[in-house]
């Protein structure tokens, strides 16, 4: 039975199931599908290597004080973070994996890695 490929619309033959006549046309229409939410996903974790990266960079021995400033010269993004943490006394720790931050007083940081 000859059925049309869904990317080239070629026909081919092959199993009853069987939707593209190549690798390359499958891997085509499956890459054209969600496209701009994998762009989203794409540059969402870049932002949050490149923060990562940056917390890590700075806070060498698991607990570190930075200014703000320092942080927006390794080009932080603050809107960019894999969760929150509020302890008892209401203050909240955001965390970009396995490195977080905590807001100060006079534009300071703590930086903190979870283990």
């Amino acid at each position: 039975m000859k059925k049309k490929c869904l990317e080239c619309d070629e026909p081919f033959s092959g199993r009853v199931d069987k939707k593209f006549c190549s690798d390359y046309c499958r891997n085509s229409y499956n890459n054209k599908i969600d496209k701009d939410s994998k762009n989203l996903i794409r540059n969402t974790n870049n932002w949050l290597r490149k923060n990562h990266r940056l917390l890590s960079q700075l806070n060498e021995t698991g607990k570190t004080k930075v200014t703000k400033r320092k942080l927006l010269d390794g080009n932080f993004d603050f809107n960019y973070f894999t969760s929150i943490y509020t302890t008892k006394t209401g203050n909240t720790y955001f965390y970009i994996y396995d490195q977080g931050y905590l807001a100060l007083e006079n534009d300071y940081y703590l930086l903190i890695k979870r283990e």
